[in-house]
This record gives C-alpha cells, sequence and structure tokens, in this order.
C-alpha cells in the first residue's frame, strides 16, 4: 500500500405513499450504490505462473485476502539502525528529470511466492547494507521474496518485521553498496506542494514509471476493513504494482510510501491515492528493526465496516456495524463472532458506526473485556470479548 468522480448531491424525493413511496426507496438505494467508493489498499500485481508457461497479470483491483500465512524467512533483530529524516535541503527545487534520476537506483521491485503466484511490488532502499522498506500486503501469505534491483541484480530477501495497521513491512537483503533513498520530514509538507510517485505499477513490464501531482491533503483519516490510518492524498498516479514505492518531494526526498488509492465500483475515479507519511514510517519502522514487531496494541480480532441506515433497511438488519471476517486466533472467535454478525451496542453504548466501535476499543487496554451485544439472523446474542495485542494475530 487501496480512486472517484464528482458527482451533484441528489435530494431525498418526498414520502408519496404505496408504489411511489416503494420505488423512490428503490431509486434512492440505487443512487447509494452508484457512488459507492471503496478505499482500497493498491494490491501488488500478480503474476500466475502455471508450469512451464509464462504468467500474465491477473485482478489487479481486487485482490483476496491471503488464507495462508506469510512464512518468509526471520532476519536478525536490533542491529542499531535508523531512519534517519532530513530536513528541507538549501537552495531550489530539483527539475523532474533531476528527481527521477537521483531516485530510480534507490527503488527496487518486490517479488513474493505465494503458492503458485507471485506477487509483485514496489522497496524503497533504506541502507546501504540492504534494508528495504514496502509495503506490509505486499508480502502477505508469501513464502519467500526476491528483490530486484535497477540494475536488475536478484538477491533473496529476509523479513525484518512487518506491521499490519501501518502497511509496512521491513525487509533485509545480503547486499553493499546500495544507494539508500533520502528520506524527508513529511511533517514539513502543505496542500499544494509538488508529489512525484516511483514505482511499478502493474508489475515489473512497466518499473521504474514516476507519475506527477500534488499534495491534496494531509493527515486523511482513511479506515480499510476495520483500520485507520492518517494518511498522505496525492493527485500523483497510483496502481496495482506501486505498493511500497516512493511518494517524492521537489527536492527528490521521499516523503511517503505510497500504499492506498480510492476507487470504485461504478465510476471513474482519478487524481484520489494515499502515501503513508515518513513520520509514521520511521517510528514503525525503527520498533521493526528493533524487536521484529509493534506491541500496545488493543484489537477485537475482526474487519467490518458500517452498516447504515439505508444498507440496514434494505437488508433488514439493524444499524451497526457488519463483521466481514474474524481471525481465527482471536477471543473473538472463540466466543462464537462470525462474519455476518452485526454489533449494535458494546460495555453499554449503543454502536452504529465503526469509527465509534474503534475509539471504544482504542480507550481500552490489552486484555481487558469488551462486552459485545450482537445480531444473527433476527437473534440477539451477547459475547465478553478479551481485547489482544494485534501483533499476535499477525503472521
Amino acid at each position: 500500500m487501496a480512486i472517484r468522480k464528482h458527482t451533484t448531491a441528489v435530494r431525498p424525493p418526498r414520502r408519496r405513499g404505496g408504489r411511489t413511496a416503494v420505488v423512490c426507496f428503490l431509486i434512492a438505494i440505487a443512487l447509494l450504490v452508484g457512488v459507492a467508493v471503496l478505499l482500497r489498499l493498491l494490491p501488488a500485481a500478480e503474476l500466475e505462473l502455471p508450469a512451464g508457461q509464462d504468467g500474465d497479470i491477473r485482478q489487479p483491483f481486487a485482490p483476496a485476502a491471503s488464507e495462508q500465512p506469510t512464512t518468509v524467512e526471520r532476519a536478525p533483530l536490533g542491529d542499531g539502525t535508523t531512519l534517519e529524516l532530513f530536513p528541507l535541503p538549501e537552495g531550489e527545487p530539483l527539475r523532474f528529470q533531476e528527481i527521477y534520476q537521483a531516485n530510480l537506483s534507490c527503488i527496487v521491485s518486490v517479488r513474493g511466492t505465494k503458492g503458485s503466484s507471485m506477487s509483485l511490488g514496489t522497496g524503497v532502499i533504506m541502507s546501504e547494507d540492504g534494508y528495504i522498506i514496502t509495503n506490509s500486503h505486499v508480502i502477505e501469505g508469501c513464502s519467500a521474496v526476491d528483490v530486484v534491483l535497477w540494475d536488475e541484480r536478484v538477491y533473496p530477501a529476509l523479513l525484518v518485521g512487518r506491521d499490519e495497521q501501518t502497511d509496512l513491512a521491513v525487509l533485509k537483503v545480503e547486499c553493499t553498496g546500495l544507494s539508500p533513498a533520502d528520506f524527508g520530514d513529511s511533517g514539513l509538507l502543505r496542500v499544494g506542494d509538488v508529489a512525484l510517485a516511483i514505482g511499478n505499477p502493474l508489475g515489473e513490464d512497466l518499473r521504474g514509471t514516476m507519475t506527477d501531482g500534488i499534495i491534496s491533503a494531509l493527515n486523511r483519516d482513511v479506515n480499510v476493513d476495520g483500520r485507520t490510518m492518517s494518511l498522505i492524498q496525492t493527485t500523483a498516479a497510483l496502481n496495482s504494482g506501486n505498493s511500497g514505492g516512493a511518494l517524492i518531494n521537489e527536492y527528490g526526498q521521499v516523503i511517503g510510501i505510497t500504499n492506498l488509492k480510492m476507487q470504485s465500483y461504478y465510476d471513474t475515479v482519478e487524481g484520489l491515492g494515499f502515501a503513508i507519511p515518513t513520520a509514521t514510517v520511521k517510528a514503525v519502522v525503527d520498533t521493526l528493526i528493533e524487536t521484529g514487531v509493534v506491541t500496545g496494541r488493543p484489537t477485537i480480532g475482526i474487519t467490518a465496516y458500517t452498516l447504515t441506515q439505508a444498507m440496514a433497511e434494505a437488508e433488514g438488519l439493524p444499524q451497526g456495524v457488519c463483521i466481514k471476517s474474524v481471525q481465527a486466533g482471536s477471543d473473538a472467535w472463540r466466543q462464537g463472532l462470525r462474519a455476518g454478525d452485526v454489533i449494535v451496542e458494546a460495555n453499554g453504548v449503543s454502536i452504529r458506526t465503526m469509527d465509534e466501535l474503534q475509539a471504544l476499543k482504542n480507550g481500552m487496554q490489552v486484555g481487558e473485556v469488551l462486552s459485545l451485544r450482537y445480531c444473527r439472523e433476527n437473534g440477539w446474542h451477547t459475547a465478553d470479548v478479551t481485547l489482544v495485542d494485534q501483533y499476535t494475530l499477525e503472521d
């Protein structure tokens, strides 16, 4: 790491009773669905590798959640390496051509072996001795990872650590003399600043592609499967395969790791990409290099979404938070929660949105109990779920 054109607001029709009311309600539902927008992690381009045949890129915008563990061999930890963020340099901004030439050798291709297929993404070189930053979802479910340098050299990579919450991962290759990127301070960004993205859209055939745009917004909170990320929004074009690539300022400094785009099932969406700010990258990467995990984050162990009033009425369900999946190692699974359950109350507080459930959970500690009331097939149930540390549910 998951783009919509402007639509005019439609005034709700008045109630007229009988068939007219039903027709108006169905039209309103159609309009809501027609403008539905998704926030989706930029999928790594996926390459099928049937025995003896060339692969072809498939499903670039709708990756399924990985059903297999991430078993990439782990790297040693705690060598004291940290990510340094540099202030803005003095002097005039660089020309785009200069920025590209300065950063091309800092960008790598990431190949993850995932059963009979290959996950293709991008990475950014952090240190001359082989630390590389990419997205967690690029290597999710992989058993091995290779890194391809700009000069076509290929190295097997070890996994230092990954963090699903921030969608960051650190890899390590046994190689010295690499060209690390210059990382800038995302805290110095302003809306309207130049933003360039370099990565491998749709896989390695288009590797080293640069797109340009601006910083559209800062500290944009977006929610993907129940996880909220505070990201940089940009108009620089991003596509599958850009996952883990670099968002760069006009001085040639990496100020974000690209990971997310907005898309719609029905409308063309343009110029709405997202990147993880380097302030977040530094905090997470330094921790992963030291300990391999990020601790202290309580989680229920579910992915879920807000079931709006219109959606609830259409499906004959109560308004609340609808569960998409439950992680098998969580206490939520042990207590019987399953996909399709609709949570309407937590610790005695009415819950109508995912944000409300997240806010309540974030105010608690690992090991505390969250008492949930939920609906399943028109029946009401309760469950006392112990919050677990998020990293324990990650591979």
